[in-house]
C-alpha cells in the first residue's frame, strides 16, 4: 500500500477492510453501510443505469432525480461508487481487479443470475482465496426455491412475520400483514455484516477466507421468538388471529394521540384502578382477573375509553411511569420520533450535508462506543463518481482504457 493510501484511508476500527457490494437494494448495502460507518473502504458497484433505490424517494420537493434519493442517500452515505456492467465480460475483469485488494465482498446478486454476473461462490473462493464472500438471497443458495425469486413481501410472509400480524386481530376475513418498509431487508442486512466480521475475525487466524450464504427467508424465521415452542412444546400454532390470553393489552385513544396500555399483573391492575379513580364498573366479576379482563376486553376498552380521551400522552405516560408503575407506552408518530427529547440527548440524528439534497438529519449510530470512532465522512456517490479515481488512480488501469470503456458504457 503506498504512503498516499494509507493516509487516505478512513479513520474508525474497521479502516483496514477494503469491502466491494454489489447488487441493489437495500439488503447488501446496509450491511456494507455498517461496516462503512465504522470506517471500512466501501466501494459499491453499480450497475450502468444505477441502483434501483436511486429511483425510490422521498426526494426533495417530491421530485424524482436518482441523484436526490434520500433512501439512496442513506444507505450510502461513506461509500465511494464506481459502475461496471457485470453483465459483459469487460465488466467482470474490473470486478476481479477490484476483488484482488479486498477483504470481503458482499451482494445480493440472486443464485439464477451470478454465473452471468461472475459472483458465484465457489469461484470466487477459488479466485481469491483470502476473500470473504458474503451472498444474501431470498431462499440461500441450496434447497428447493434456491432459484426462486423474491422480495420483501415474500420474505415477510415465508419467513412466518406477516402471519402473526397484526397481532390479537379479530378480523379472519383480513390478510396477514407485512410491517411497512423494508423490514426483511434491513434483517438480512444486519445479520450479514455481523456474519461477515466474524469470519473477517476468523481469517485472522487461519489466513483464509470463506464463502457465506445468507437467506433472508431464516433471518425471518430466526426472530420469531417463542412462537416456534408453542408449536413444539404444547402442539399449538400461533397467528395473527384471537385474542391476548391476559389483560388488559390494547392500543387506546387519548386526547392528542394513541397510547399503549399493557397492564397483566394483578398489582399493576390495582394500581391502574386507583389511578382511575376506583371506578365502580372494576368490581364487576367480567375483570375479576387478568384472563377473565382479557376474555372481556372489548368491554373493559369501552369503558376506559372515556378516561383514556380525558388525557394528553405524555402526562398519562409520565403519570402511569413515574407514580404508579404501570407500563404505558406512547405509540409514537415519526414526527414524534424525530422529535424526541430523549433520542436528541442521545444525538442519535445526525445532521449531514448531502449534494444534490442539502443539509439532511439522518439516523446515526443506534449505539455508543467507549473508544470507537463512528462518523458520516463522505457523501453518497453519483453515479460513477468515483470511477477514475479508483480503476486509474488506485488499480492502475491506463487512462485510455478506462475511456474507451467508459464510452462503451461498461463502466
Amino acid at each position: 500500500m503506498s504512503t498516499s493510501e494509507k493516509r487516505d484511508r478512513p479513520a474508525g476500527p474497521f479502516g483496514a477492510i477494503r469491502v466491494v457490494e454489489c447488487g441493489a437494494g437495500v439488503s447488501a448495502a446496509f450491511a456494507a453501510k455498517m461496516l462503512a460507518d465504522l470506517g471500512a473502504d466501501v466501494v459499491k458497484v453499480e450497475p450502468p443505469e444505477g441502483d434501483w433505490t436511486r429511483r425510490r424517494g422521498p426526494f426533495p420537493n417530491d421530485e424524482p432525480d436518482p441523484e436526490r434519493s434520500a433512501l439512496f442517500a442513506y444507505l450510502n452515505i461513506n461509500k465511494r461508487g464506481v459502475v461496471a456492467d457485470l453483465t459483459r465480460a469487460e465488466g467482470r475483469e474490473m470486478l476481479g481487479r477490484l476483488l484482488e485488494r479486498a477483504d470481503i465482498l458482499i451482494h445480493n446478486v440472486a443464485p439464477a443470475e451470478r454465473a452471468g454476473h461472475g459472483l458465484e461462490s465457489a469461484a470466487l473462493c477459488a479466485a481469491y482465496p483470502r476473500l470473504i464472500v458474503t451472498s444474501i438471497s431470498m431462499y440461500g443458495d441450496s434447497g428447493p426455491r434456491a432459484n426462486w425469486r423474491g422480495y420483501e413481501l415474500n420474505a415477510s410472509n415465508a419467513g412466518g412475520w406477516a402471519y402473526l400480524s397484526p397481532g390479537a386481530s379479530p378480523y379472519p376475513d383480513l390478510p396477514p400483514l407485512k410491517a411497512f418498509g423494508h423490514q426483511c431487508d434491513f434483517q438480512a442486512g444486519v445479520h450479514a455484516a455481523t456474519v461477515t466480521l466474524a469470519a473477517y475475525r476468523a481469517r485472522a487466524k487461519s489466513g483464509r477466507g470463506q464463502a457465506l450464504d445468507v437467506s433472508e427467508q431464516e433471518c425471518i424465521a430466526a426472530m420469531l421468538e417463542m412462537n416456534f415452542m408453542h408449536y413444539t412444546y404444547a402442539g399449538r400454532e400461533t397467528s395473527r388471529l384471537g385474542q391476548r390470553g391476559l389483560g388488559p393489552w390494547f392500543i387506546g385513544d387519548c386526547a392528542d394521540g394513541k397510547i399503549f396500555v399493557i397492564c397483566v399483573e394483578e398489582d399493576q391492575w390495582r394500581r391502574l384502578v386507583e389511578l382511575m379513580g376506583n371506578p365502580e364498573w372494576a368490581k364487576d366479576e367480567l375483570f375479576k382477573d387478568r384472563v377473565s379482563r382479557a376474555r372481556n376486553l372489548d368491554a373493559l376498552k369501552a369503558l376506559m375509553s372515556e378516561w383514556l380521551a380525558g388525557w394528553k400522552v405524555e402526562e398519562l405516560f409520565r403519570k402511569g411511569q413515574d407514580e404508579y408503575r404501570i407500563p404505558f407506552a406512547p405509540c409514537n408518530t415519526m414526527r414524534q420520533i424525530y422529535e424526541n427529547g430523549h433520542l436528541a440527548e442521545r444525538d442519535f440524528f445526525v445532521a449531514f450535508d448531502q449534494p444534490g439534497i442539502g443539509r439532511i438529519r439522518l439516523p446515526g449510530a443506534p449505539s455508543k462506543y467507549g473508544v470507537t470512532q463512528w462518523a458520516l465522512r463522505r457523501a453518497a456517490p453519483r453515479l460513477a463518481e468515483h470511477g477514475e479515481e479508483i480503476f486509474v488512480g488506485e488499480l492502475g488501469i491506463a487512462r485510455e482504457q478506462f475511456a474507451s470503456l467508459r464510452k462503451a458504457g461498461v463502466v
